[in-house]
């Protein structure tokens, strides 16, 4: 417009003094702005890695916990300013879960048992899933077993149907829970099968499983389920077995366990959250 009006004409159309207009042009940032831009530039950081997926709740705890003073709601306005927002899941999910079989099924136990008081003490949850992968031009499905218990989670990644007892064997070589155990699980052929309740009844464990069609039985295993395949693997597709299984312990062992707040846990890590609870 200053090209076509002069200044003078300018300021008095707008009703402001051309002293106040060059001191406005020469003002410094506020500190509220500055103090902005920096969290503007810590949440851009942060989301060139693995915190892309998080929203405005867990990205202020994120910032919190490295000593920026904010609250949501300004981490929220920022956000949305800069247009960033959480990954959003697939929305293709296939189902992994066969309960169309005449194999025993577990009732379900965990609905009377009280919440677990620490790790291994009174039950773990199990799950399967699935992730394409590419292979030359040809789509196939990636198979991975998730037994979490408590706030820690162990995962083997392999295609073959001894998926559920590789994945229970490794929780018990690296947890060593007590006799009593209880796994809770859905109705799947893998959990009814005679190589898992073997297993089971070696090791002196209980089965428990989901109510038929209620996945929220065991909703708190397919959460992580979830976020494990939208906030680990991401749109990102491995080529073969090998690069999954690389990509899934980078991203649970070295991230999801370690690093990433869970509102669930008042927002610590399942590892800082189980370290805490062992001093206590």
């Amino acid at each position: 417009m200053q090209k076509e009006y002069s200044m003078t004409q300018l300021c008095e159309t707008f009703a402001v003094s051309r002293s106040g207009y060059y001191a406005w042009c020469q003002r410094q940032p506020s500190v509220r702005q500055q103090t902005n831009a920096r969290l503007l530039k810590e949440i851009q950081a942060l989301r060139q890695g693995q915190e892309a997926c998080y929203g405005s709740p867990r990205m202020t705890e994120e910032l919190k916990g490295r000593g920026y003073q904010c609250s949501e709601k300004r981490i929220a306005r920022l956000m949305h300013q800069h247009g960033l927002r959480a990954q959003a899941r697939p929305r293709f999910v296939p189902c992994t879960t066969d309960s169309n079989h005449d194999l025993p099924v577990a009732p379900n136990r965990l609905a009377q048992t009280p919440a677990p008081d620490g790790p291994t003490r009174s039950g773990c949850k199990t799950s399967p899933t699935c992730r394409p992968r590419k292979a030359g031009c040809i789509w196939r499905w990636c198979w991975t077993c998730g037994v979490a218990r408590s706030s820690a989670g162990r995962w083997p990644i392999i295609s073959a149907a001894n998926l559920v007892v590789s994945a229970l064997q490794m929780a018990c070589t690296q947890r060593r829970p007590a006799k009593g155990l209880l796994v809770h699980s859905d109705r799947g052929v893998q959990y009814a099968s005679q190589e898992t309740r073997a297993l089971l009844a070696r090791h002196g464990w209980v089965a428990s499983m989901s109510r038929q069609g209620n996945p929220y039985d065991n909703a708190w295993m397919e959460s992580a389920i979830g976020k494990i395949k939208n906030e680990v693997l991401g749109r990102t597709l491995p080529a073969d077995h090998a690069a999954a299984r690389q990509q899934l312990f980078v991203g649970i062992e070295g991230w999801y366990n370690q690093r990433r707040p869970h509102s669930a846990l008042g927002y610590q890590s399942p590892v800082a959250f189980e370290t805490q609870f062992m001093k206590n």
